[in-house]
């Protein structure tokens, strides 16, 4: 681990301790003074009283919920550790045994949503591990924690409004509602916000299931990713390593904007081949990403397409772990 990212993490959990230790005394209300405003709000806003008094019944404050919020992967694993656990190759062994079991649906899918399956594949097994893993907290109480809490407060209240929406019309029922502690839910963890936009009742039975339907599940991540732009057989990213100096402003060091997207063509006159030194074949635009901050640490040059899982999770981490992943799935070909 390089001393950057040392001293970022040592930043960064000094600063978790401060906000931990003045939570109660930074809210201005208790979470049930918080929690009736908010229920008010909903009935003003359409939500009906029947639908307010079954998803709030059981709901509480889950303290736990704010400490995974503070102790998420992406900020505090480099890059080599965080895509390690992650793109393995069990997992692909794994996806190519799905794949097999369900060739006609993957085929299906992918041509219906022009969508690799192998990349519908990698983020299926590095969300939940193939649906090993959906998660079993109560999403009421963690979406009301988050809401709650003031980090993200905006952001959670709208996602645990939508979820009211869609128990009030029965597309959800509340009782079975179980996921991750941030309030994701199914196989590829969708929000209620991601539910609501592209999630589809592909087996035609009237049901929106993304625990129990694969069909509806994988139709769901297809659409999600269709939608935000994916290319079909475009790249999505090549891990490389600089053999020049290139000026500080090329690299991207976060997700939240990336810049300098260039033919790799110019790249390659910088200085950027494939991790092996061999040379960069393709000619797409590309950006050159450095999620550890420093040289001699993990590099990429990044394609559209890794741009578009940044909308699934803005985490240049997860990003790679899940175009590494994918990559590997396609391999076993």
């Amino acid at each position: 681990m390089t001393a950057f990212f040392k001293t970022i993490i040592f930043s960064f959990l000094f600063i978790i301790s401060i906000f931990a230790s003045t939570f109660a005394a930074n809210s201005d209300k208790s979470f049930e003074e918080w929690l009736l405003s908010y229920k008010n709000t909903a009935l003003k806003k359409g939500i009906s009283q029947e639908t307010i008094d079954i998803t709030f019944k059981n709901v509480k404050f889950l303290e736990q919920v704010i400490i995974y919020d503070r102790k998420q992967p992406e900020f505090f694993e480099d890059t080599y550790t965080y895509v390690k656990k992650r793109a393995t190759s069990k997992k692909a062994k794994q996806a190519r045994k799905l794949l097999n079991k369900n060739n006609q649906l993957f085929n299906e899918i992918e041509n219906k949503f022009n969508v690799d399956k192998e990349i519908l594949l990698s983020l299926w097994g590095i969300e939940t591990i193939y649906g090993k893993y959906v998660g079993k907290m109560d999403i009421i109480s963690s979406l009301a924690t988050l809401s709650y809490d003031k980090r993200r407060s905006d952001f959670f209240s709208s996602q645990l409004f939508v979820l009211l929406q869609l128990i009030d019309k029965k597309l959800i029922d509340p009782s079975k509602y179980y996921g991750s502690w941030a309030g994701a839910y199914g196989n590829f963890q969708f929000m209620p916000s991601t539910i609501k936009k592209y999630a589809i009742d592909y087996d035609n039975n009237d049901k929106i299931e993304l625990i129990n339907s694969l069909e509806d599940s994988l139709a769901s991540a297809a659409n999600y990713i269709n939608k935000i732009g994916w290319k079909r057989q475009d790249p999505c990213l090549f891990q490389v390593k600089i053999t020049k100096e290139i000026k500080k402003k090329y690299f991207n060091f976060s997700a939240r904007t990336i810049h300098h997207r260039l033919k790799v063509s110019k790249w390659k006159k910088m200085g950027v081949v494939n991790i092996d030194g061999s040379d960069l074949q393709t000619n797409y635009k590309a950006a050159l990403i450095l999620p550890d901050g420093e040289l001699n640490t993990p590099t990429y040059l990044v394609f559209s397409n890794y741009e578009k899982i940044l909308k699934w999770n803005k985490s240049l981490r997860f990003g790679i772990s899940v175009c590494t992943l994918a990559k590997m799935i396609k391999i076993w070909d």
